[in-house]
């Protein structure tokens, strides 16, 4: 991927501008913003606030020397990731991107590590690796099945698939474009660069997060997360349209699912709302997972037996 123009490997030659999508993010994206300027390789950063009710964008413009951009609803990560790809072109042109999740706090002074082999043309993608984070409490099913399908798509399977912290070529970016939706962003990006020839790393970074448990909340998230990751991995598997339009209906229940679930949880109480979360388990099991193994799968019909 590189040019003559471009990254000379073991030559640091230019620094990268952060993007940061937040969504109601007031209470961190201030600590976030300081850790991030203490990384002397951060040329520029951008905080795109996606639709956020609270003052994320306010605290962002107060904490000084961010360029902050807002989204009047939410968009999603991807379109959140993409409006601050944009920015941080005009910022500074051409220069390697490094995408920063907004509740990495204090910790994100902890991301050089992913940003030099970039900078110095090792990787057009580098991928941090979180260690084991307090307080998570999910049984690793999205995990797994993002593992699994980059792996059946690329021949890699990364260790930390859903990781939102990467840095990235500007070239390899535009190779990747245009990026999977919602939270299956971070699934696609990894199939489309190593699919264009560039070269992926994963490094360990000692970051820490917001980690999700067990509430209501909390599986929402994960049902919509496993129906975007399948979604992402069934449009790169080169299978029937059916077969996409049934990850696009299965992404609907999750999030209709999700709605009730809100609904249920004002309405009843939590108790009740966890026995709703329960059917919809059931839902994304008919839904999510079927479509994973489907388009794994096609995609295994479709290559030859050398191939394999």
């Amino acid at each position: 991927m590189s040019t003559a123009e471009g990254p000379v490997e073991g030559v640091l030659q230019r620094q990268v501008v952060a993007v940061v999508p937040a969504k109601d993010e007031e209470a961190r994206i201030g600590a976030t913003i300081a850790a991030l300027r203490r990384l002397p390789a951060v040329a520029a950063i951008v905080v795109v606030d996606d639709g956020s009710t609270d003052q994320t964008a306010h605290v962002a413009e107060w904490a000084g020397g961010v360029e902050v951009v807002r989204h009047e609803r939410n968009r999603g990560k991807a379109a959140a990731l993409t409006t601050g790809a944009a920015r941080a072109h005009d910022l500074v042109p051409g220069a390697p991107l490094l995408f920063v999740d907004a509740d990495l706090e204090a910790s994100a002074a902890e991301l050089g590590p992913i940003i030099t082999p970039v900078l110095v043309g090792q990787a057009e993608m580098t991928i941090a690796a979180l260690p084991p984070q307090p307080g998570a409490a999910g049984l690793g099913l999205v995990v797994r099945s993002a593992r699994a399908g980059i792996g059946q798509l690329t021949g890699w399977e990364p260790g930390a698939p859903l990781s939102g912290q990467r840095c990235i070529t500007r070239e390899a970016l535009i190779d990747a474009m245009p990026l999977a939706r919602g939270w299956g962003v971070e699934v696609g990006l990894t199939v489309d660069v190593i699919r264009a020839g560039g070269r992926v790393l994963e490094i360990p970074c000692e970051l820490r997060h917001r980690a999700t448990g067990r509430d209501v909340a909390s599986q929402v998230h994960r049902a919509r997360q496993l129906a975007d990751v399948s979604l992402a991995l069934a449009e790169r598997s080169g299978v029937p349209d059916k077969v996409r339009e049934g990850g696009i209906e299965g992404g609907r229940i999750v999030r209709e699912q999700g709605t009730r679930l809100a609904q249920v949880a004002r309405e009843r109480g939590v108790p009740a709302a966890r026995r709703a979360a329960e059917q919809a388990g059931e839902q994304l099991q008919r839904h999510g997972r079927p479509l994973l193994d489907r388009a794994r799968a096609a995609y295994e019909g479709r290559r030859g037996p050398t191939e394999r």
